[in-house]
């Protein structure tokens, strides 16, 4: 039913009139580097179970959305990192979800496989699994923060068209 004041069709509580306004996903995660080297993680779970990609997750309820890729770079590839800026807001529509992937700066190289990973490694640019990245956000953020390199100031990318 579409509830009265809005454009669309939503789950209303025949009882109580409860609306359920089931909205987009917010994804967040963050593209680390230790001394010139790309952190990435083999996902240990589906979907796309074996292939590599940045710490990223679903941020949760009462956190910001730095605190959020903190915390994913944590649970994923146990890798403290300080971040430094905003790379990308990606709009996905199509699973309806809304990346905001981060640049952040390693703190030490330490890294180790958490419990959502097979493994996880430091790449050089050069080594880098490309065929095998999970998704496409993967390369669009680790090309934009390599085109950033170097930069302290710089504005977040949108999905490429």
């Amino acid at each position: 039913m579409i509830p009265e004041g809005d454009d669309r069709e939503r789950l209303v509580c025949g009882q109580c009139g409860f609306v359920l306004y089931d909205n987009p996903k917010v994804i967040v995660g963050a593209v680390c580097t230790w001394e010139g080297r790309y952190l990435l993680c083999r996902r240990g779970i589906e979907p796309r179970r074996g292939f590599w990609t940045m710490p990223v997750g679903y941020m949760e309820l009462h956190e910001t959305t730095e605190q959020g890729a903190l915390r994913e770079v944590w649970e994923e590839a146990c890798v403290r990192a300080e971040i430094d800026g905003l790379l990308g807001i990606y709009s996905v529509p199509e699973i309806s979800q809304v990346h905001m992937i981060y640049r952040a700066r390693m703190l030490t190289p330490d890294h180790a496989a958490g419990p959502e990973s097979l493994e996880v490694g430091l790449f050089a640019w050069e080594d880098i699994p490309w065929p095998d990245l999970a998704y496409p956000n993967v390369r669009w953020s680790l090309e934009y923060e390599r085109e950033m390199r170097g930069l302290s100031a710089f504005p977040p990318r949108g999905r490429p068209a």
